[in-house]
């Protein structure tokens, strides 16, 4: 089997701003035709990331290379971005705006891309439509197009489902999938881990500038040990074995120590409770990244 085509390849970046050290010889990779997600707490240096691949800030130490290639002002037509902080000219229709956006980047036939893409988003009968006229969430969904009108071979999207309702959420999603299949790369910035759990092939956490988590979500699920979920009846009293218990009232899902046997736990609430249900848990992403935070 072979190696995957490199679309990005980080080695020992490092930065500082004044005397803070904001990235500490970070490294990763990045495969073409994959989801990346990348996350980390406010503050970990995911931005100063983006911002050093996209050339806007130059790195202290490290090497960078895109498509195979030190970052050239050639290659920002093959790459998509969607800031974190949102900005359009609110006084233009939508076609301008998509136009304008169009013309940066110098897509041919820009209207049918346009057309293309306002179909996708549900918004074509905006496209006359003056962006201020626009809800929030259908502001954030132009924003989406611009970043992608251009057909780009790998998009980096800081908080793509910032202002998106649960509709626009899944509509969103659903793009990037698409985009997958069709052999795109993305590096998606979010908060919102269910999203990265539904989309992402691998993650990259930072923290305080430093790699904490990086590889596919079963690799790193794999490091960390199931929860037990109990439906119960009766008193639930702290167990021998059990850390932590998160009581919901009809159930229960209880944080094993390390080293501790699921089924000597079991036996001995079926001892103390009426157990009605019971099943083991695989720990959310959320809860990995609460614990990493946490324990830092």
């Amino acid at each position: 089997m072979g190696t995957k085509e490199k679309i990005l390849d980080v080695k020992n970046l490092t930065k500082s701003f004044d005397a803070k050290i904001v990235l500490n010889d970070l490294s990763f990779d990045l495969e073409k035709g994959e989801i990346f997600g990348l996350l980390g707490p406010n503050g970990a240096g995911k931005t100063t990331i983006i911002r050093i691949i996209l050339d806007i800030i130059r790195a202290d130490h490290g090497e960078i290379k895109i498509f195979g290639e030190e970052f050239d002002e050639s290659l920002k037509e093959r790459i998509g971005y969607l800031p974190e902080e949102r900005g359009l000219y609110q006084k233009i229709t939508v076609l301008e705006c998509l136009r304008y956006f169009a013309e940066l980047k110098n897509v041919k036939k820009s209207e049918d891309k346009i057309d293309f893409w306002l179909d996708k988003v549900g918004l074509h009968d905006y496209k006359k439509k003056k962006i201020e006229g626009l809800s929030k969430g259908m502001q954030q969904k132009i924003q989406l197009v611009a970043a992608f009108i251009h057909n780009p071979e790998l998009s980096i999207l800081d908080e793509p489902f910032s202002g998106l309702d649960p509709i626009n959420t899944k509509l969103a999603k659903d793009i990037l999938l698409d985009l997958k299949r069709e052999g795109k790369t993305i590096i998606l910035s979010t908060h919102q881990m269910d999203q990265v759990e539904r989309t992402c092939d691998r993650i990259l956490m930072v923290n305080r500038g430093k790699r904490v988590l990086y590889g596919s979500l079963d690799e790193i699920k794999s490091h960390y040990k199931e929860s037990l979920v109990v439906e119960y009846e009766g008193d639930l009293r702290r167990v021998e074995g059990v850390k932590k218990i998160d009581d919901y009232g009809k159930y229960a899902e209880l944080s094993l120590e390390e080293d501790t046997n699921q089924q000597e736990v079991l036996k001995r609430l079926i001892e103390i409770v009426g157990v009605r249900r019971f099943e083991m848990k695989a720990p959310s992403l959320n809860e990995i990244f609460i614990e990493v935070v946490e324990n830092a």
